[in-house]
């Protein structure tokens, strides 16, 4: 039996029926249309479906969207403003660390967390802090450029 729960979603409230176990990247991609958060291997392996709920990175695919109620949504959608890219969106472009784009989105929502915790990572740190992030195109060198490119900025 679905379920109404209230969800704040990149500062926008959103009221949505839902089934009791239905996954917030579910509900993000088939009820909201935010397509950027991206569907991989729905076990939390890959990292493509990142996002951040409150200050804190987390695999949608792993939340239940009931338990993510009353708590700040945060897309790669919601990055950016007034029509300009976030930092790190613009230094994954710059440095071409986007290659085919499907892991893109929640590699930058990973690397926005790691450089919340860490302003100035070296690029052991930069590789610990994506390493549950998935890129079957690259050696990531170009990511770990992009990443070390927005702390710079």
């Amino acid at each position: 039996m679905k379920q109404l729960i209230s969800l704040e979603v990149n500062g926008d409230r959103h009221e949505i029926a839902v089934e009791p176990d239905a996954t917030l990247l579910e509900v993000l991609r088939d009820h909201l249309g935010l397509l950027g958060t991206k569907q991989g291997c729905d076990s939390g392996g890959c990292g493509c479906c990142t996002v951040h709920i409150g200050d804190r990175a987390v695999y949608s695919c792993m939340k239940y969207a009931l338990s993510a109620q009353h708590q700040k949504i945060t897309t790669i959608e919601g990055l950016g403003a007034d029509g300009k890219l976030d930092a790190v969106q613009d230094a994954f472009v710059r440095e071409g660390a986007v290659q085919c784009g499907y892991c893109t989105c929640g590699m930058i929502m990973t690397a926005k967390q790691l450089l919340h915790d860490d302003p100035h990572p070296d690029e052991d740190a930069i590789r610990h802090g994506i390493a549950g992030n998935l890129c079957r195109c690259t050696g990531y060198h170009k990511i770990v450029e992009a990443i070390r490119t927005a702390a710079r900025d």
